[in-house]
Order: structure tokens, then C-alpha cells, then sequence
């Protein structure tokens, strides 16, 4: 009897942390909500300087919390740069807040030839992005926000190229 109970109670477990990460994995783009929180944050990049990322309003911003442990984060940024390169003229945005100490993250900024800023948020900033929208707390995490600074879209999980394209060119 006992061996039934834990398999009813490791299924319930299972069906609910599929559940779970099911629905936060879930795009949010129909959630636009106001980025001020966020907008208010001044977070050190890797020299220690403090930077608001408040300095972007204005600009369709793409902030993204990531970890140098990260290999879906690894992944992805080579997209970001690209991106930025080629739309920052028109107002494009990313900032990376890391989720490491500012050593590592300076380290693989330049290993991968990132083209923008890189904030330094510490494991403190797994929190940071619970109360931005990350209901799994895992990474990689990232907000799209638009010119009025209004949160257009998150994304738990790699952001594919078509979703990225697809975002960046509705918001520019």
C-alpha cells in the first residue's frame, strides 16, 4: 500500500511540474504590462560602474538575464549580437544582466564579441527576474520592451531567430 501511495504522489508531482513548466515556458505576448519597474533598475556592468537601465527609454529594449553556466544562453546570443548590430541604428536595445559575478561574465562578453552592455545582477538577479515574470526562475529570460515602455513580450527559454525577428520588426 505504502508503494502506491508514493507512485500516485510522484505522479501528481510529475503531472504538476510538467504543468508548471508548461505554462511558463508559454510565451506572454498577449501580457503587455509597464515596464517601470525595470525601467527603474540601475544595475553595476563589469567595470562596477552603476547603470540605470532607465538611460534606454525611448529605445525598443531587449534585456536579457543569462549565466555564463547557460548553454541555451550561449546559444542564442550570437543572435543578439547580430541584431544589434544591424538594428541598433534604429533604436534596437539589448542588455544582458548576468547571473554571475562580473569577472566571468566580462570574460565570456568578450569570448563571444558581445556588442552590448552587460549588467551585472549576481544570483540575485534569478530573484530580480521572478518579479519581471519569470515563474520558473530559470534562464535564459527576456523582455522585449517597446518605445513607450510598455513590456511587450517575455520569453522563458531560447529566443528562436523567426521569434526574434518577428518581435524585433513589430516594435521598431
Amino acid at each position: 500500500m505504502k508503494k502506491g501511495r508514493w507512485a500516485v504522489l510522484l505522479g501528481a508531482t510529475v503531472i504538476a511540474l510538467a504543468a508548471g513548466l508548461y505554462l511558463g515556458m508559454r510565451s506572454q505576448s498577449d501580457n503587455a504590462s509597464d515596464a517601470s519597474t525595470l525601467l527603474a533598475l540601475s544595475l553595476p556592468d563589469t567595470a562596477g560602474k552603476s547603470q540605470p537601465l532607465g538611460q534606454w527609454r525611448g529605445k525598443v529594449l531587449v534585456v536579457n538575464f543569462w549565466a555564463t553556466w547557460c548553454v541555451p544562453c550561449r546559444e542564442e546570443m550570437p543572435q543578439f549580437i547580430k541584431a544589434q548590430q544591424e538594428f541598433g541604428p534604429q533604436g534596437l536595445q539589448f542588455v544582458g544582466i548576468a547571473v554571475d559575478d562580473a569577472d566571468k561574465a566580462e570574460r565570456f562578453a568578450k569570448e563571444l564579441g558581445l556588442n552590448y552592455p552587460v549588467l551585472v545582477g549576481g544570483f540575485g538577479a534569478i530573484e530580480l527576474s521572478r518579479t519581471l515574470g519569470n515563474r520558473v526562475v530559470a534562464l535564459p529570460f527576456t523582455i522585449f520592451v517597446d518605445r513607450h515602455g510598455n513590456v511587450s513580450h517575455t520569453q522563458l527559454g531560447p529566443v528562436r531567430p523567426d521569434q526574434l525577428s518577428s518581435i524585433v520588426s513589430k516594435l521598431l
